[in-house]
């Protein structure tokens, strides 16, 4: 049986081994709604790193275009644990500023301005079970 070039895109993941670069889990149907959601997050920001990670796992993209995707996954991933290309710490300023704004909030305090008479005290003929004749 010859397979078209759609279906050898959607190569299901067998005996736990994937059969595209990177692809840790079965490829979902086309109308999954996490699906739909990141293959249209990639083509609107192809530099999202969230949806190049989902659709490496999850083995949606053509062959060509995953093995392309999953370099640039790899090595963005070996940056990270390496330490290099994370984002920029803050600087020491920065650092000096939050606290000193820290230091500046006060706590607010609420005034209640409604005087409320604790005492709980009944008058003359309002006692419980008084009988009226």
């Amino acid at each position: 049986m010859v397979k078209t070039k759609k279906e050898e895109d959607e190569i299901d993941v067998k005996d736990g081994q994937a059969h595209k670069p990177g692809q840790k889990f079965p490829c979902p149907t086309p109308g999954f709604a996490d699906r739909v959601f990141y293959e249209t997050l990639l083509r609107q920001r192809p530099d999202s790193h969230m949806a190049q990670e989902w659709c490496i796992n999850y083995g949606v993209l053509p062959i060509e275009e995953a093995e392309k995707m999953f370099k640039i996954v790899s090595k963005r991933k070996a940056d990270q644990k390496s330490g290099g290309a994370s984002s920029p710490s803050p600087s020491k300023k920065h650092i000096e500023r939050n606290v000193k704004k820290k230091k500046r909030k006060k706590k607010s305090v609420v005034e209640d301005d409604v005087a409320v008479d604790a005492e709980m005290g009944a008058g003359g003929d309002e006692g419980i079970g008084a009988a009226t004749l």
